[in-house]
């Protein structure tokens, strides 16, 4: 199935499907861990590097239904040409005018703006991806399929309202969220937005998965790697309430202002006190690398069903003790350079694999699925940075001030 040729023509399918291709491929290549067929990867790789924009009448159209017919007189300027692609939508470059910018002043803007009847056409994209993933059986039967899709199905339905990414990134913006943090910085929202167009401040910063970035000096990618993981542990353990998106594209580095910039909120989900709860304990567990008590978390969330082989308990218990090393010690900076011990534990981990493919009883719970994926994006950025962070004292951080709900 997987010729060159082939893999072309899947690629442009996929390319033109644009919202559920990306969506699943961010998904399932965002990861450091390789289980997926090198052609599969191949795949989801170049439809990411090759999404089409909507042409021009459609962008039209767009605007004209969200914003009204004198939708260009908000804007003292609008580039047509997109600069970004987001997995539902494209991104534009704008002025907003100063009769109708929240700060009296015209404004750098970026315009995210959706394509059209792109909620519509998920379920049909999903079921044409379903199909191209099951011929072959080119996925491990541990992946799960029918569940990962319907944790997207319901994830790509949410991103389509632009209001909730909207309501999401005032919220991180407000001071019960990152407002009084001077690190950060959160863009505002044009409250003209709608469903479908999303106006916000343009930020000035760099992507912090650039290879710019990575040639920082060793102490600016030391913070930077350390602000994400630190943030990662904010929004769980103290917001409930997650930027799931791993994509390192939205995620910026103001090298002047020295400030993390957050851009991009569509992915932002939500978790109840019990989850959470229950998914700190197992944490707990698996930092003071209490076997019998990550058995007992990693049931109580729906990891394990208490039937498992003891080849999959313990596979499932020593990845979870393996992530959380870093968490370990808060006596010295954690190193996840190349060549490190995290360099050992990811290859140990990507060991571990194949045993939970094959014995996994059980898919995770649903909301594990983009926790962590964002987790492990966390850790996956401050290897590439060859970063060293104090990941202890963080940990620990976290812990003493969360509250249980009994």
């Amino acid at each position: 199935m997987m010729t060159p040729a082939n893999i072309s023509r899947l690629v442009e399918k996929l390319s033109r499907m644009r919202g559920a291709a990306l969506k699943v491929g961010q998904f399932l290549s965002i990861q450091d861990t390789h289980v997926l067929p090198k052609d599969v990867e191949e795949v989801f790789r170049r439809v990411q590097d090759s999404a089409h924009y909507m042409p021009h009448s459609q962008l039209e159209e767009v605007m004209r239904s969200s914003l009204g017919d004198d939708w260009s007189s908000y804007f003292s300027e609008f580039s047509p040409i997109p600069f970004a692609a987001a997995s539902l939508g494209q991104v534009h470059s704008g002025v907003l005018a100063a009769d109708v910018s929240p700060t009296g002043k015209e404004e750098n803007v970026a315009v995210k703006v959706q394509f059209p009847n792109i909620s519509r056409s998920i379920e049909s994209d999903l079921g044409y991806l379903t199909w191209v993933l099951s011929i072959g059986r080119v996925l491990p039967k541990g992946l799960f399929l029918d569940k990962t899709i319907q944790v997207m199905r319901q994830e790509l339905h949410d991103e389509c309202d632009y209001n909730k990414e909207a309501a999401a990134a005032t919220f991180f913006g407000s001071p019960k969220g990152l407002g009084r943090d001077p690190r950060y910085r959160v863009p505002w929202i044009w409250d003209r937005s709608t469903e479908r167009v999303l106006v916000m401040q343009k930020m000035d910063g760099i992507s912090v998965g650039s290879t710019t970035v990575e040639t920082l000096p060793q102490p600016e990618r030391d913070e930077i790697a350390r602000r994400v993981l630190e943030l990662c542990l904010k929004e769980l353990f103290e917001f409930r309430m997650m930027q799931t998106d791993p994509n390192w594209s939205n995620f910026l580095w103001n090298g002047a202002t020295r400030q993390v910039e957050l851009i991009d909120f569509g992915a932002t989900r939500s978790y109840s006190q019990q989850f959470m709860d229950r998914w700190m304990h197992l944490l707990q567990s698996a930092v003071a690398e209490d076997f019998d008590a990550c058995v007992k978390w990693s049931e109580e969330l729906g990891y394990l069903t208490g039937a498992e082989s003891d080849a999959m308990r313990s596979a499932h218990v020593k990845s979870v003790t393996l992530l959380a090393t870093p968490f370990r010690t808060s006596e010295r900076l954690y190193d996840f350079g190349k060549g490190s011990e995290w360099s050992r534990i990811t290859a140990e981990i990507r060991s571990l694999i194949p045993v939970m493919l094959q014995e996994r009883l059980t898919p995770p719970p649903r909301e594990t699925y983009s926790l962590n994926r964002k987790l492990s994006g966390a850790f996956l950025l401050a290897s590439r940075l060859n970063a060293k962070v104090d990941a202890g004292k963080i940990w620990d951080s976290a812990l003493k001030g969360y509250k249980f709900e009994s």
